[in-house]
């Protein structure tokens, strides 16, 4: 055998060694796969031609550009249909932008209803929407807030709180909030009955890490 084959050989098992240890292993496959998304994203940040928020830009442009984008993005998911499995976590997150669900689990598939309201506020429709959720299956909650939050900032600025008084009534209840919905039948009985865990934790917004925090006082 020629060096030249030996060395085609070798490549051809390492090659094939590799792609034999992605196959048997799911955590490299699941990892694999959210470093694809993270790719997907960092491809699109650099790309202005598709930017919503173009200088002197009309409504009506961006609208016209959202609907483009929709109209690329859905072509691309009928031609490539995806898995749907049925969501067995809740999250509860703040609106910012900055927070993606996706990359927060770097899992892109079924698992999670998203809740995202303004500081993550529990107003009463959405305990509902949470309710509504364990009744369909849900099985862990997850109440997030994240660091460097808008609302959270204007709850404790004395002018930005005469400003945007909404909101900083939802920032101020907060965690009486969440008191009435621990205590709502539906929940209160699933987490007597072992079918519900609530969980609250923090989001570095720069990383996207989860820190768990541990419950609140009358939580």
């Amino acid at each position: 055998m020629t060096k030249t084959r030996k060395v085609a050989l070798g490549i051809a098992v390492v090659v094939a060694a590799v792609a034999a240890g992605f196959l048997l292993s799911p955590k490299l496959q699941f990892l694999t796969g959210g470093a694809l998304v993270n790719m997907g994203y960092r491809m699109q940040d650099h790309i202005h031609a598709f930017d919503m928020a173009h200088e002197h830009s009309e409504p009506g442009a961006i609208w016209a550009e959202l609907q483009r984008q929709n109209e690329l993005a859905a072509s691309v998911r009928d031609s490539f249909p995806r898995s749907s499995e049925h969501p067995v976590v809740a999250l509860l997150v703040c609106m910012d932008a900055r927070i993606d669900t996706s990359e927060l689990v770097g899992d892109t598939r079924r698992y999670y209803y998203i809740v995202r309201t303004a500081g993550s506020a529990l107003a009463e429709p959405e305990q509902e929407m949470l309710e509504l959720a364990v009744v369909n299956g849900v099985e862990v909650i997850v109440l997030t807030t994240h660091t460097d939050c808008a609302a959270e900032g204007a709850a404790a600025d004395p002018e930005l709180r005469e400003r945007f008084p909404a909101v900083v009534e939802l920032v101020d209840q907060r965690e009486e909030r969440i008191r009435e919905f621990m205590a709502r039948p539906i929940i209160h009985d699933a987490i007597a009955a072992g079918r519900l865990r609530i969980e609250r934790a923090r989001i570095d917004t720069q990383t996207d890490r989860l820190m768990p925090e541990p419950p609140h006082h009358g939580s």
